[in-house]
């Protein structure tokens, strides 16, 4: 089983109030997107990612990974998560089974967890959220992110996103952290029937999770700890990395 490892790293830098790409913000002296990188590579997955990037942050992030062996996909313009993956298309050829998509942001994510995510076997996708006590001390950090909807039974039924969730949906406890792993073929073929009609007028990756779950596919979850999942988005939460990092 041969998985395909997309890391989306287009996004900018302006709400670390820094003029650097944001997965190029420094981390105890190394910059995000080279922590997850080296989990990458040190997984054994995939001995040659695909990064998105803008065609702005292009030459700074391929400086920055000039030690890894990687090919770049470009974002001409950021129409979100879902554009980005479908911007990447053309570099998964047929010989891959799964498409493993992951964030430039998240430098926490470890190689052991990489490998177990990559191992998953998805009729369409398998998501890798984190499950919290609460919303308390730096687990605040989480607040502003998706949440993850199941169905009286139990199963996944679909994220709903923070500017479109209710009062009562930002209750759940259970957070997307965007991490996915799809079936190739399947990623491909229902990823144009996405749709930006939404509050923020972008392209949902997360959006086909709805859509598998209205095919009646199998959306199987496999937990991973807040500590790991973390992102970094703001120089508050920069702060809080650099904490965690010495506990």
């Amino acid at each position: 089983m041969k998985t395909k490892i997309v890391i989306l790293a287009a996004g900018r830098g302006t709400r670390m109030g820094s003029e650097l790409p944001k997965v190029l913000v420094l981390l105890k002296g190394k910059s995000m997107i080279s922590c997850l990188m080296k989990a990458v590579y040190d997984s054994g997955v995939d001995d040659c990612p695909i990064v998105v990037v803008s065609p702005e942050n292009k030459n700074l992030i391929e400086q920055e990974l000039s030690g890894y062996k990687v090919v770049y996909a470009i974002q001409e313009k950021q129409l979100g998560t879902g554009h980005a993956v479908g911007c990447a298309r053309s570099l998964v050829d047929a010989s891959y089974d799964n498409v493993l998509v992951l964030y430039g942001d998240h430098p926490f994510l470890t190689s052991e967890s990489i490998k177990s995510f990559a191992l998953s076997k998805p009729e369409a996708l398998t998501i890798m959220p984190t499950l919290l006590p609460d919303f308390k001390n730096w687990h605040h950090n989480f607040f502003h992110l998706g949440r993850i909807a199941r169905d009286d039974s139990g199963r996944v039924s679909g994220i709903i996103e923070f500017k479109d969730a209710s009062d009562k949906d930002k209750e759940i406890l259970e957070i997307n952290m965007g991490f996915m792993c799809f079936n190739r073929s399947w990623l491909f073929d229902n990823i144009d029937n996405l749709n930006s009609e939404n509050k923020a007028n972008e392209f949902y990756l997360t959006d086909l999770v709805k859509m598998a779950a209205t095919q009646n596919r199998i959306i199987d979850s496999i937990m991973v700890g807040p500590r790991e999942s973390m992102g970094i988005n703001s120089k508050e939460e920069l702060a809080i990395a650099e904490e965690l990092m010495l506990k």
